[in-house]
């Protein structure tokens, strides 16, 4: 239904939203921007999450987030009041242990990102740096003379959400990926967070430096790489096009939907807004017509009343 049309779902009468809301058996959600930003939860949607479960719909949280592992997002979810199990948590982090374990890499990873990634990697029995501050003492040039050093068996560089990203581990980064058979992994290439009255760079900022630098581009693990929920087409637990995926940013979210041959609803709740969607429509680039939703609405929690 409302193929591709950026349909407003609060403008329909009441009989045309139940008519959408029984054509998808499955929901797939992104988290920030859609059910919370940051720590808070974002009105209405424990209950929209909650009431799609009871009503027999199968239920996902999809994040590109890869700062926690699937076992902390479940914590977090059921903290909030959401009704959640661990195998109904979609990580970056887990996702990319797993396609590692997959191709029986055995070396060590250099991972510029979090303890969400190192401790999924822990769980699968690979190898990897401590991850946290790397700061570059004095200047460059005394930098690259007294403290600069490259391990030999370093077999991929990973790449997510970094607080302390620093010229340091872009300089390694950059210097193991001069290895051609140095894999080069990232969870996602998310501009920025949702966050209120300020930009918060997020993991494609450093995904697109490091490939800048080192010449190299990334094999992304997250949206909109089908590989995030091709595990759940593939053992028949979804159908693609009796499943909703639903997102605040367009060229993952939605993007990951057009790429599955999911149905789409965009919220206004974070990233991307109509006038976004409108300047997509009026384009002649076939790409920017492929972040266009089926349906918009201001935020999830506007869907209640229908349900």
């Amino acid at each position: 239904m409302f193929k591709q049309s950026a349909t407003k779902l609060l403008e329909l009468n009441e009989e045309k939203v139940k008519e959408w809301l029984e054509s998808f058996d499955a929901v797939i959600t992104d988290c920030d921007g859609v059910l919370w930003v940051y720590g808070d939860v974002i009105p209405g949607s424990v209950d929209v999450m909650n009431r799609f479960k009871d009503i027999g719909k199968k239920i996902f949280f999809c994040t590109n987030n890869s700062t926690k592992t699937r076992k902390e997002l479940l914590t977090k979810s059921k903290n909030m009041g959401f009704n959640i199990t661990e195998d109904e948590v979609i990580s970056t982090a887990n996702s990319l242990a797993a396609y590692l374990k997959a191709r029986n890499f055995n070396k060590k990873a250099y991972v510029i990102g979090s303890e969400g990634i190192t401790k999924e990697l822990d769980a699968v029995g690979i190898d990897h740096n401590k991850v946290g501050p790397e700061h570059m003492p004095g200047s460059l040039l005394q930098y690259l003379s007294n403290n600069f050093e490259l391990e030999d068996d370093i077999g991929a560089v990973l790449v997510g959400f970094d607080e302390y990203f620093s010229f340091p581990k872009m300089t390694k980064a950059a210097s193991y990926l001069s290895r051609p058979e140095c894999l080069f992994i990232a969870t996602n290439t998310d501009e920025r967070f949702p966050m209120p009255n300020m930009v918060v760079p997020g993991t494609g900022s450093f995904v697109r430096a490091i490939e800048t630098c080192a010449e190299r581009k990334a094999t992304v693990i997250g949206k909109p790489n089908v590989a995030m929920c091709e595990h759940l087409i593939n053992n028949g637990t979804i159908v693609p096009e009796r499943t909703l995926m639903i997102g605040d940013r367009c060229n993952t979210d939605i993007l990951l939907g057009y790429n599955c041959g999911f149905q789409t609803l965009l919220v206004g709740s974070g990233i991307h807004q109509l006038n976004d969607v409108d300047s997509w429509k009026a384009s002649n680039d076939p790409e920017l017509h492929k972040l266009i939703p089926d349906v918009y609405l201001p935020k999830l929690g506007d869907l209640l009343a229908y349900m």
